[in-house]
């Protein structure tokens, strides 16, 4: 009888080290997906004091998740600043169209940008539900990379004369896009020195408190659930 009795003991902790493994594995799981949808989801590797406008030709397309990618060669006839063009429904308010509209052209010393987009899934809603063709003309707004002046992140981009949303939100940013490119040394018209400036979920995306007091509390629903699982089971072997 005794392999019997001491059979349970062993039986229940085999079940209680898998379920805190796998309680574990979905807490970790849950972690780096929250970190990583926060990441792909922000403008933090880029200048966002700066809007400028730029365009050209299409080149080196890479289209899929989590991003997509392009090269674009940057024409030599450049308008002063962004020519009038439509915008998508969450850039018309005048705290982000101005913005966008008075963004100056690119002059920097690249003739080529590397072109950040949001994926196929997000691009697909809001104004281009195919991939871009090598050759094909585009015009956009956005921010030179911080530590690659050779990069480039749009907030909104134009295919065909068509905008393209790249605030990564169906409805406004919860506050305006990063401060207006600087007109003098007078802040510009319509400009609210108070505002804030850029800050990681300034593309609409979920704000790292957000994010990990979401996180916070599925992890305790998880483990909490894990006990009481737990202790049920010990109570009916």
């Amino acid at each position: 009888m005794r392999p019997f009795t001491t059979a349970i003991p062993l039986a229940r902790r085999r079940r209680t080290g898998l379920a805190t493994a796998s309680l574990l594995s979905a807490t970790l799981l849950l972690a780096y997906s929250a970190g990583t949808a926060q990441a792909h989801h922000g403008f933090d590797d880029f200048d966002t004091d700066r809007l400028y406008y730029i365009a050209g030709t299409v080149s080196e397309v890479r289209w899929g998740e989590p991003h997509s990618y392009f090269t674009v060669t940057v024409e030599d006839d450049l308008p002063d600043d962004t020519p009038e063009h439509d915008l998508p429904d969450g850039l018309r308010d005048a705290a982000d169209s101005d913005p966008v509209t008075a963004a100056p052209s690119y002059e920097g010393s690249h003739d080529e940008l590397a072109v950040t987009i949001a994926p196929p899934s997000f691009t697909s809603m809001w104004g281009l539900d195919r991939e871009l063709d090598d050759g094909e003309r585009v015009e956009a707004v956005g921010y030179i990379g911080k530590s690659h002046n050779d990069e480039f992140r749009p907030v909104v981009f134009w295919v065909d004369g068509q905008p393209v949303n790249q605030v990564l939100n169906e409805e406004l940013p919860a506050q305006p896009l990063p401060v207006p490119y600087p007109q003098g040394d007078e802040p510009s018209s319509g400009t609210d020195q108070d505002a804030p400036s850029a800050s990681a979920d300034s593309d609409g995306g979920t704000s790292p408190v957000a994010v990990w007091g979401t996180l916070g509390a599925i992890t305790v629903a998880v483990i909490t659930g894990g006990a009481f699982y737990l202790r049920a089971r010990s109570r009916r072997t």
